[in-house]
């Protein structure tokens, strides 16, 4: 473990049948232990459940984001009030997002050149300016573990012209995000862009891993293209990244998607689909996905996945849960979270654990078909 780094990293096991490996990784507030699942906190809290309930689950991170931060309540709260951990009270690692996807996201309501991305207040209308430099500022004054360069994030379907500028925009503002980096004790993750074209993301990989960054992520996936097309990108593009710092997979978020990244490589998650699907109604389970919406759940007394020891499961039914899901009680929300994050970190420990002990090809034979499907056992007509 090469303790100089802001983000010292030893590599603990490497599955001898695919890419899966498990880390270790050292940071101000605590030991992150990968392949892990960063829960989003996007404005410092999760939705549908307290924090206190991912303290119990023992997430090591959590994911804030720069963007909407820099929006509410502002930089100058938390130069005043000693930084996010503080405000929101959470004790471990948090990552922040550079607020990249959301100049993506929002793209029609923002204007982007060299200097940076000028948009509008969402909460006032006021003009902002989010650039390398200020996003920097505003992660250093977050104080989070992991800040993220400001990169230039566009469609993964875009032309092979428009994303090999996107790429090159990226690399000038990564070197840009380093400067402003300074003194800063935290550790920052270089981006690399570059669609699904393997030639793109060779030449961004090259730019990006050439600059002294404490780990690498893979921008620009899940915006648009096939599911097939997202992982042979992962496989490619996590071979061009250095073996001995972190791999962040930025944006996916289903367990097979998890599942398969893991095995092509990747080592950090984050996706908002736990708690954004669970407000209609989705749970995840090891025989995939259940839309609790659905009239044939009306009836169902089993739990949301029998082999689960949430709350949620221990306590009460499918039948229960549309129930509430159809009635559009609020409550309902926390309680598919529940089980929703329980299951994400059930997953990712297993997987820890078998690739620690040699045995991730078994765990991907015994569990990829079943976090694949939908509503598995009652499916609907085609």
């Amino acid at each position: 473990m090469n303790h100089s780094s802001p983000l010292p990293c030893s590599v603990d096991a490497h599955d001898p049948w695919s890419g899966a490996r498990a880390l270790t990784l050292q940071t101000r507030h605590g030991i992150i232990r990968t392949p892990i699942f960063m829960p989003v906190a996007t404005l410092g809290a999760l939705r549908h459940v307290d924090l206190a309930f991912a303290e119990q689950l023992e997430y090591q991170v959590l994911l804030a984001n720069t963007y909407h931060l820099m929006i509410r309540p502002g930089r100058e709260h938390f130069l005043n009030s000693g930084g996010l951990h503080s405000f929101m009270r959470w004790p471990r690692a948090i990552l922040t997002d550079s607020g990249g996807f959301q100049l993506f996201s929002l793209s029609k309501q923002i204007r982007i050149t060299e200097e940076g991305a000028r948009f509008r207040s969402y909460t006032d209308g006021r003009q902002m300016m989010l650039s390398p430099e200020s996003s920097i500022a505003m992660q250093r004054a977050i104080g989070s573990d992991v800040m993220m360069v400001l990169d230039h994030c566009i469609p993964s379907t875009a032309s092979h012209t428009e994303l090999r500028e996107a790429l090159g925009l990226t690399t000038r503002w990564a070197k840009r995000s380093l400067d402003a980096r300074g003194d800063s004790p935290q550790a920052l993750f270089g981006i690399v862009q570059g669609g699904c074209h393997e030639d793109l993301r060779v030449e961004s990989a090259a730019q990006i891993t050439a600059l002294p960054f404490n780990g690498f992520a893979l921008g620009g996936l899940a915006v648009g293209e096939p599911r097939a097309v997202r992982e042979a990108t992962i496989e490619h593009a996590a071979k061009l990244l250095p073996e001995d710092k972190p791999r962040y997979v930025m944006g996916i978020g289903t367990p097979i998607d998890l599942l398969e990244a893991v095995r092509r490589g990747a080592d950090m998650f984050d996706c908002i689909m736990p708690t954004a699907l669970a407000t209609h109604g989705v749970a995840f389970t090891l025989d995939g996905k259940v839309d609790l919406r659905r009239g044939v759940y009306r009836s169902v007394e089993a739990p949301v996945d029998r082999a689960c020891k949430c709350s949620t499961c221990q306590r009460f039914s499918r039948s229960y849960l549309h129930h509430l899901v159809k009635a559009k009680e609020p409550v309902v929300c926390q309680h598919i979270s529940i089980h929703n994050l329980t299951m994400y970190r059930d997953l990712m420990e297993r997987m820890r654990q078998a690739i620690i002990a040699g045995e991730f090809q078994q765990l991907y034979t015994r569990e990829a078909e079943g976090l694949a499907a939908i509503d598995r056992e009652y499916p609907t007509s085609s």
